[in-house]
Parts: structure tokens; C-alpha cells; sequence
């Protein structure tokens, strides 16, 4: 599964339930199955109490025996009721398609309170468990019109299995309309998916049990590779909100594995999750017209976090807008390259509006042809492109990179009289902070005097903040407050750390070899100006050969250019500024 290598075993097969006899007798001949069946006069009772599963799970096995002896699909109707699937999940089969009344109307309510070790998600078919393979897949289905609460199912450890749905190799799928929250791990987590569209699908404080350092726990994650080198997958018009590590995965999964081709994800929103989007191994991406809004360390995420360490390439990322997210806006490393980032909005991030970086344990050669063009890259905490890995021949051209380096307020420190903590903010009446100042900083709460007591000392991040407010990130995705142990009392004192310096709207911090960096305009017209420089070349830089021109560099706060570490050859011409 995504989250997991699919040739390890997860858990076990769960121990088989009593069924009870359900209310249809069938006929002896699995042929005369019905094409649609009512669940409803098949066994199931959607009464919130009975447990569904041995009824349901009968019905899918003689529509699966029907459809193997004919080829002619069927399709579970389930009307509205609350269905109980109850200390084992349903074991699908080909061509059974399952369709219900409508989110908020057929509601599926996972639980296991009888089997504390086991996960339950509605439907599983995976690899492990069951051998599926690219020959012995799920064809011909369809899951739609439903919900999927989770919040029943609670495993005595950490377990990637206890999903929403938990399907992999499915040929032809679609999965339409539904929504599935507070999942143990991961909402959807359906793995390689060929022929398949995955629409409407809303996810919602999934991966409750993951405290966001575990595989999964997302609320779409797809495990990619198993189908070769060209997997045909269309994730559409899906919101994922405060799940504990993604919003939306892809993650190759066997480090052997060729990263497929094919996956395009469109029409997203991601919000209050760890990363927005991440590429954990695919192969041009194609991400498109999306929001990622509010994430806890980046919207967008190419890196060698996943199973296997291997992150994506050849991805395009086209009109999305990457806003307010308390990290970085798009964080990318551990990528041979290229990658491509054109017209995007990146705003308002608490730290850089784009990271070029590497992680341990994954790719660290020079990535190659990364692609910024005509990107509004603006009102960053820091830099506004922070290169802190190697890059080869990147073109950097017609971005609008402006008003960057807002994190410039001075330390501060108060508590007393005016002071007051809301679930997801701080006030002091007697503040005078610079706008947007504090963004991306940690705020430390207590450890002085907080009415007659000295009070613990708690920590939280600073998303934006205003002359007297600043408003907080959740403790964790999906909560409603900053304060993992209570709101503070009124009058705690509190301390922000002071703010780094420079900040430039290009700062490279590595070795850059051949940059094409032409048509920008890297300037700050705010008051006052917080963008010190229009490009940095730190002193542990290299920057080799290329060509610098036609840039707009004038009207930062300082000079407009910065270089502890001179350039060294290429071409630097009509720069304005």
C-alpha cells in the first residue's frame, strides 16, 4: 500500500466473522446473479447497529463469482442508511461496483472493537494479503455516492493499513463523489491504478493516529510503479483537508521500480495538512489549476520522503496557487531533474516561496534543468528562491519575485495586562508589530508569570500576524487549536525570536552551474522594504558561468545585489539596478 513497500506483509489476513444467513436465499447458479442488486434485500440493514459486513461481503462474492463465469459486471445499490462494517474489512472482488445515495446519505462506519490489532477499511485487495498483481487485478469498478467514517476504527499501534479503502492494482477503476474521514492512516489509499479517474473525492482528518513522522496517514495517497512505466491515473476536483501528513501523495514503491509516466492531478484543493501535494517517485507529473493553502511544512513537496527514498522528475506544475502555507511555499530536492514550475501564485509562506534542498538518504546529485518561468513569487517570510542544493543549468526567467523577506520584526517580548490567547491566535493590546513581521516564527508562551503561577512553557507557529494579533498553526493538522495543552490564561507571558537577515528575492546558498536567469523582476515596493537584495550569492555558493540579463533588480532594500562569493565566468548584462 502507499506508505509501504507492497511486497512486505502488513497485517495479517483478519480471522474470519460468523455470518449470519442473509435475507436473500440465492439461487444455486451464480449466473443468475442480478446485474443490480438493492442491498438492502440482499442482507444489509444500514441501521447503524447491525454489523453489514458478513451480508455485504457475500453479496460481492457471489456478484464477483457471477461476473468471472459471464463478464458482465454488477453493481451494489446501497440506499441511504448508516452500514456498519464491523473487526474485518470486505475482501472485493472484479467487477463488482459498489454505489450508494450520496455523501451524507449512505454512510459506511468502520469500526473494530473487537479486534483492537486489526485494521478496517471498507474494501481492501492488496498485494500482501491477497497476491494482486498486474495479473490478478480488480477490473471494471466503480465506488461512488458515499461516506467513509473512520473514527471507529482505533489500532492498538500505528497501522498503514487502517485506510478508507485500501485497494491495489485496480484496471479501469473509477472512484467518484465520495467522502472519507477520520481514518486511522490513510483516507484513500488505493495503490497503482491504471485506467483509472479518481473525481470528487473529499478527505477529511484522516491518518488520526499518525503523529506525522509515519508512512501514510494521508488523505489521497496513491502508491505508484506496480503497472510499469506508464500509469494512466486522473486525480480531479478532490479537497483534502487537515490530514496528518498529505493532502495528496504519489510515492514510488519499489526503489527497482521505474517511475511511471501518465499521472495527472487537476482541479485540487489542499489545506491544514503536513504537505499539500507531494511527488514521491513519479515521473512527469502533471499538476494543475490547484490550491495549496495553509500546510503545515510546504504546499508542494518533491523529496525522498517516501518508502523508498526516491523523489519525482519531469513533473510540470502550471496555475496553481501555493498561499499561507506556515513552511515553504514549493520545497524540491532529491531530484535528478527537471522539473518545470510556470504561472503559479507563491504567497504569503512562512519561510521561502520556493526551497531547493536535499534530505538525507535520497538523490544528491546537481538537479538539472529546473524551470521558474513567470511565477508572482511574493510576501514570503524569507527568501523569496532559496537554492540551498546543487543545481545545473536552471532557467529562472519572467518570475515577478517582490516584497519577500516580510519576517523582519525585531525580538520581542510581553505577557501582563492586554495579553489574551485564543484557540488559534495571540493578542496583546499593547503591541505594535510590524505587519506580517513575526510570519514563520515560533512563538514561546509561558515559563513567566500567568496570573499568580508560573506557567509551562508551550510552542507554536506564527502564520501571519497583524500590529496587536497573531494568529497561530494548529498543534497538528486537523486540530482546532495552537495549544496542545489548553488555551493559556490571560496575561501569560510570551517571546518571539528575532528575524534573520538577509533576505533577498534569489539567494543560492550551493553550487550553480550555467543558470539562464533572464526577464525578472526581483524589487520590493512595499513600506518598508523587507526584499534587502535582489539576489545573494552566499559565501558557501558557487555560481559558474551562465547568463544574468535583462533583469529588473532595482528598488529592494539594499544593494541590489550581494556577493560573498563572486561569479565566476558567464555573461552578466542590462540589469537594471
Amino acid at each position: 500500500m502507499a506508505g509501504t513497500r507492497s511486497a512486505r506483509g502488513g497485517a495479517g489476513r483478519p480471522r474470519a466473522a460468523v455470518r449470519p444467513a442473509p435475507r436473500h436465499r440465492w439461487k444455486e447458479q451464480p449466473m443468475t446473479a442480478p446485474l443490480t442488486a438493492d442491498a438492502h434485500e440482499y442482507g444489509l440493514a444500514g441501521d447503524g447497529t447491525a454489523d453489514d459486513r458478513p451480508a455485504l461481503q457475500e453479496l460481492v462474492d457471489v456478484l464477483g463469482d457471477a461476473t468471472a463465469e459471464d463478464g458482465r459486471p454488477r453493481t451494489v445499490r446501497v440506499p441511504a442508511g448508516r452500514y456498519v462494517i464491523r473487526n474485518e474489512p470486505v475482501l472485493w472482488r472484479s467487477g463488482v461496483s459498489l454505489i450508494g445515495a450520496g455523501r451524507g446519505a449512505t454512510c459506511f462506519a468502520l469500526s473494530n472493537p473487537g479486534a483492537p490489532a486489526l485494521p478496517v477499511p471498507l474494501a481492501w485487495f492488496t498485494t500482501a494479503q491477497h497476491g494482486a498483481g498486474p495479473d490478478r487485478h480488480i477490473a471494471d469498478v466503480t465506488f461512488a455516492h458515499f461516506e467513509i467514517d473512520g473514527l471507529g476504527v482505533a489500532t492498538e499501534e500505528y497501522e498503514v493499513l487502517a485506510k478508507g479503502l485500501g485497494l491495489q492494482y485496480v484496471l479501469r477503476g473509477r472512484f467518484s463523489d465520495l467522502y472519507v474521514h477520520d481514518t486511522a492512516a490513510t483516507g484513500f489509499g488505493c495503490d497503482f491504478l491504471q485506467d483509472t479517474v479518481v473525481e470528487g473525492v473529499l478527505a477529511e482528518r484522516c491518518g488520526r493516529q499518525d503523529p506525522g513522522e509515519e508512512m501514510g496517514g494521508a488523505g489521497i495517497g496513491i502508491g505508484v510503479g506496480g503497472w510499469g512505466p506508464v500509469e494512466r491515473l486522473a486525480v480531479t476536483d478532490c479537497t483534502a483537508r487537515g490530514n496528518g501528513t498529505n493532502g495528496i501523495f504519489l510515492e514510488l514503491q519499489q526503489d527497482d521500480w521505474v517511475p511511471p509516466r501518465g499521472i495527472r492531478i487537476t482541479a485540487c484543493h489542499t489545506e491544514d495538512n503536513r504537505y499539500g501535494i507531494s511527488d514521491w517517485g513519479a515521473d512527469g507529473l502533471l499538476v494543475t489549476g490547484c490550491s495549496m493553502l495553509g500546510n503545515h511544512v510546504a504546499g508542494f513537496d518533491v523529496s525522498a520522503q517516501g518508502t523508498t527514498s526516491v523523489g519525482g522528475r519531469g513533473g510540470l506544475v502550471t496555475g496553481c496557487v501555493i498561499d499561507g502555507n506556515a513552511g515553504d511555499g514549493i520545497a524540491l530536492g532529491n531530484t535528478p531533474g527537471p522539473y518545470g514550475f510556470h504561472g503559479n501564485r507563491v504567497s504569503n509562506n512562512g519561510r521561502y516561496g520556493y526551497w531547493e534542498h536535499n534530505l538525507a538518504g535520497g538523490d544528491q546529485e546537481p538537479a538539472t534543468d529546473i524551470v521558474l518561468e513567470s511565477n508572482d513569487i511574493h510576501d514570503n517570510a524569507l527568501d523569496g528562491v532559496r537554492v540551498d542544493a546543487p543545481l545545473h543549468e536552471p532557467a529562472i526567467v519572467g518570475n515577478r519575485i517582490r516584497g519577500n523577506g516580510r519576517r523582519a520584526a525585531p525580538r520581542t517580548a510581553g505577557g501582563g495586562e492586554g495579553v489574551r490567547c485564543g484557540p488559534l491566535s495571540l493578542t496583546d493590546a499593547r503591541a505594535d508589530w510590524l505587519p506580517g513581521g513575526h510570519r514563520g516564527k515560533e512563538l514561546t508562551v509561558g515559563g513567566g508569570p500567568g496570573g499568580a503561577e508560573v506557567t509551562a512553557v508551550v510552542t507554536a507557529v506564527v502564520t501571519d500576524n497583524t500590529a496587536t494579533r497573531l494568529t497561530l498553526a494548529p498543534v497538528r493538522p486537523g486540530a482546532g487549536t495552537a495549544w496542545p495543552d489548553g488555551t493559556p490564561a490571560p496575561g501569560t507571558a510570551y517571546r518571539l525570536p528575532d528575524s534573520p537577515a538577509p533576505r533577498a528575492g534569489l539567494t543560492a546558498a550551493a553550487a550553480v552551474t550555467h543558470p539562464y536567469v533572464q526577464g525578472n523582476r526581483v524589487r520590493d515596493d512595499g513600506h518598508p522594504r523587507t526584499q534587502i537584495h535582489a539576489v545573494w550569492i552566499a559565501d558557501e555558493a558557487t555560481w559558474t558561468g551562465g547568463r544574468v540579463s535583462g533583469n529588473d533588480f532595482s528598488g529592494n532594500g539594499s544593494a541590489s545585489t550581494r556577493f560573498d562569493s563572486a561569479p565566476t565566468g558567464g555573461r552578466w548584462r542590462d540589469n537594471a539596478g
